[in-house]
């Protein structure tokens, strides 16, 4: 092993180890049994070896996304990538909380891949007839409350003591960006204990479900998903045709529920 890759096991197991998740230059070079030299050789400065202990950490994280099947439900693979993703912070708290740390001023390109991952799913999803948004917003929504409920978790134990309230507000999350067929079909498996997980079907004012509510967003969601599919392999339309289409699509389906 050399001499950077030791010095990075040593301060990834010194930050898992931490009980505020901190550790020293000094720690890390005593236990890697090397000089303060090398390590600012090879890392620059604490910051830049914690960025480095970061970017290890999400590759980690990301092994369990990398090689799936293409072929795959993107519904259960966004099921499982939630799940696999609050699984990941309980088992490296430190290491999760230092990954979502505001202090890491410069996003890892590991946290982009994570985040392209998830719109790629989304986008799958969409050309599928099943998602009632634009891929990106509905990444944002996903990433936002996935991210939030990992750090309460990891951060305050003491008070979320129920690790079941990630299922639930994973299922409410999803029941805002899919359509109401996707979240009653089998493949959501809500727990039955909880229905308030379960998508509402009741009827409004004017006597429509909320499947009739959702069904412009979800068309238009599906065919501007098959337009950039369309576009990439052989374009029909000019630039600024499909920036218009793209934004009048966008707009439609990410419009706020009444």
């Amino acid at each position: 092993m050399s001499t950077k890759a030791r010095i990075l096991e040593v301060a990834a197991a010194l930050v898992a180890e931490s009980p505020d998740g901190d550790v020293s230059t000094r720690a890390v070079c005593e236990a890697a049994g090397v000089g303060a030299p090398a390590l600012y050789r090879h890392f620059g400065d604490k910051e830049g070896l914690l960025s480095a202990v970061v970017d290890h950490g999400w590759d980690k994280y990301l092994a369990t996304k990398r090689d799936r099947a293409p072929d795959t439900d993107p519904v259960q693979d966004l099921r499982d990538g939630w799940d696999t993703h609050v699984e990941f912070a309980l088992h490296n708290p430190n290491l999760y909380r230092l990954m979502n740390s505001p202090a890491m001023r410069t996003p890892p390109a590991a946290a982009l891949e994570s985040h392209r991952i998830l719109t790629a799913d989304l986008q799958r999803a969409a050309e599928q007839g099943k998602l009632r948004l634009a891929p990106e917003l509905a990444a944002q929504i996903i990433m936002s409350a996935s991210v939030g409920v990992a750090l309460m978790l990891v951060s305050r134990p003491a008070t979320f003591t129920d690790v079941s309230v990630s299922r639930r507000l994973r299922d409410g999350v999803h029941a805002t960006v899919f359509t109401p067929d996707v979240m009653t079909a089998p493949t959501a498996s809500p727990d039955p204990s909880t229905p308030e997980a379960e998508a509402p079907k009741t009827a409004g004012a004017a006597g429509t479900t909320d499947a009739d509510e959702s069904r412009l967003p979800a068309t238009a969601a599906r065919l501007n998903a098959l337009l950039r599919q369309a576009q990439a392999q052989a374009p029909v339309l000019s630039p600024a045709e499909d920036a218009l289409l793209t934004e009048w699509l966008d707009r439609i389906s990410n419009a706020p529920r009444s």
